[in-house]
């Protein structure tokens, strides 16, 4: 027997008319650099958004799969890209204005990019860009700051002018290449990861899953999440399909910043790494107060959340739900919800379970694999690689040889997370492969110390990186930074940490600093750290 069903291929495109058509009306709201709010809708995204895809093929002759970079902020005419691009059959290039230019020019050349959209207010980082290149792209300059274009420069609303009306979708598959991102390059170059129409749809329907991240068009979306990595975690193109309304940061990232938004545009959702919470969460309790229009779900993801850290937004009617994921899922592979059998337990309990990194999303598969190769129980106790595939999994990466490291002999994308999985299928992050300190024999896990520390009520932060000793190899250090006004000693977080773990895994080594350096994304760089603290030895007895 076949089936009967119609063979209509998945495609961004639809998802953009779909929005055009039925949520035309919806806002999308973008914060400039001079704080000053541009407010447009759903149907002017998609009318420019085709006129944009026009001028690519008949103004600069892009083709069918040709790389189109973008180096922007969180904003409306990045949006534009996100569907303009591929509207064109090009492939969306987000390209991490974070990077140093050395590694902005090695992604581009990487994807072969053939046209790039910059802001105004990046063109002293692309500028530093250009000599590093031995193929210049076309450059189109996006007036994000409201001054005119530089001159030499390709205004964008000049090339986008005209109207698109009669434009015509390219033919396409949907396993044809819709976007690109490359990894943040914190072990080693980046390595580009090439996502497909069918990816990109699948992914945005499943991410919209009332247990995932139920994002609905009674929501009011805040993209915290930088669309120059990993696709801001998809939103553009869920949020888009349902036509919830977004609401784009800009450069201003601040806590008081995103507060005001929070407040001022009424929003129900946003997203963002623990390190954006943990700010939000410090202004909220040096006052003054904030009125939200309701309860805010908050998405985390990037690193692990802390139960204080949880605990402490729920106090102010912000709600954290965790997920787990990397650019090369797309990136959504699991998100933590308490189930109704959780509802007999108290709030710090549910906290726990909200702190785990969750359950796999419908289409994802896990399974933990010990060091001799063997797939481990689903026991909640017994560790090992967290490995995962699905239908936004990538299988390998672009311009690279396939890699056993990284995609298993049998197709599974192996993460370099240390992990576990209980009897019911909640998945907790133990640790990165990297950055388990192995002391006497015995593993300790950094995210626990680290998510223990930051509990303690007068720490803002706290990284755990391994140090040397003469006996026990490796012993945990604690790089921490104390709250403004604070007095908090080694010592002081010994004894909070005391009744939480065994002896042996309790930390001798502390070390205070102003600030915990970060990634692009906002992740700790513990390579970072180890680098600064390399000839530090252990004071464990």
């Amino acid at each position: 027997m076949q089936s009967t069903m119609m063979r209509v291929p998945l495609s961004t495109n639809a998802l953009l008319e779909r929005a055009g058509r039925y949520f035309a009306t919806r806002e999308v709201v973008s914060r400039r650099p001079d704080k000053s709010l541009h407010r447009t809708t759903y149907g002017d995204i998609r009318r420019r958004a085709r006129q944009l895809a026009k001028a690519l093929v008949e103004r600069a002759g892009i083709r069918p799969g040709d790389a189109v970079a973008t180096l922007q902020w969180n904003h409306a005419a990045h949006l534009e890209c996100y569907f303009g691009i591929p509207a064109a059959g090009a492939v969306l290039h987000t390209v991490n204005l974070r990077l140093s230019p050395e590694d902005v020019a090695y992604v581009v050349a990487d994807a072969g990019d053939r046209l790039i959209i910059v802001d105004d207010v990046m063109l002293p980082l692309w500028e530093r860009v250009v000599p590093l290149l031995e193929v210049v792209p076309r450059v189109v300059v996006h007036a994000f700051s409201g001054q005119p274009v530089p001159a030499g420069y390709e205004d964008y609303e000049t090339f986008i002018a005209g109207n698109a009306e009669d434009y015509v979708y390219p033919a396409q598959d949907e396993n044809d290449a819709v976007a690109m991102c490359h990894t943040s390059g914190t072990t080693g170059r980046p390595k580009g990861v090439v996502y497909s129409h069918r990816s990109m749809v699948l992914h945005a329907l499943a991410s919209c899953a009332s247990d995932l991240f139920g994002t609905s068009a009674s929501d009011n979306v805040l993209v915290i999440t930088p669309m120059f990595h990993a696709n801001a975690w998809a939103m553009p193109y869920s949020a888009t399909m349902v036509g919830a309304k977004m609401v784009f940061p800009g450069p201003h990232m601040a806590g008081p910043d995103l507060l005001d938004l929070m407040e001022g545009e009424r929003i129900s959702l946003t997203l963002g790494v623990p390190t954006i919470c943990n700010m939000i969460l410090q202004v909220l309790q040096a006052g003054p107060a904030r009125t939200f229009a309701g309860p805010i779900r908050m998405l985390v993801g990037g690193a692990a959340a802390p139960v204080s850290l949880i605990r402490g937004l729920d106090g102010f009617g912000i709600h954290i739900r965790h997920a787990w994921g990397m650019t090369e899922t797309s990136p959504l592979g699991s998100v933590s919800y308490t189930r109704p059998e959780d509802a007999v337990l108290d709030a710090e309990e549910q906290a726990k379970v909200r702190a785990l990194q969750g359950t796999a999303s419908p289409m994802v598969e896990m399974r933990i694999i010990d060091e001799a190769g063997a797939e481990c129980p689903w026991d909640g106790t017994t560790s090992g690689e967290l490995q995962v595939r699905g239908p936004w999994i990538t299988g390998g990466y672009h311009n690279l040889p396939p890699d056993p490291e990284k995609i298993s002999a049998d197709g599974w994308l192996r993460t370099g997370d240390v992990a576990t999985i209980d009897p019911i299928g909640r998945m907790r992050i133990a640790d990165r492969t990297k950055d388990l300190i192995k002391s006497g024999g015995e593993w300790i896990s950094s995210v626990e110390l680290e998510n223990a520390v930051m509990g303690h009520p007068a720490i803002a932060e706290a990284a755990v990186v391994a140090i040397a000793h003469p006996k026990w190899d490796e012993r945990p250090l604690v790089v921490a930074v104390r709250k403004p006004g604070c007095d908090v000693t080694g010592d002081d977080i010994r004894q909070y940490l005391a009744p939480h773990f065994a002896r042996w895994q309790l930390p001798d080594d502390y070390a205070f600093i102003d600030a915990i350096p970060r990634s692009s994304t906002g992740k700790f760089l513990k390579h970072e750290l180890r680098r600064q603290f390399a000839d530090m030895i252990s004071r464990t007895p």
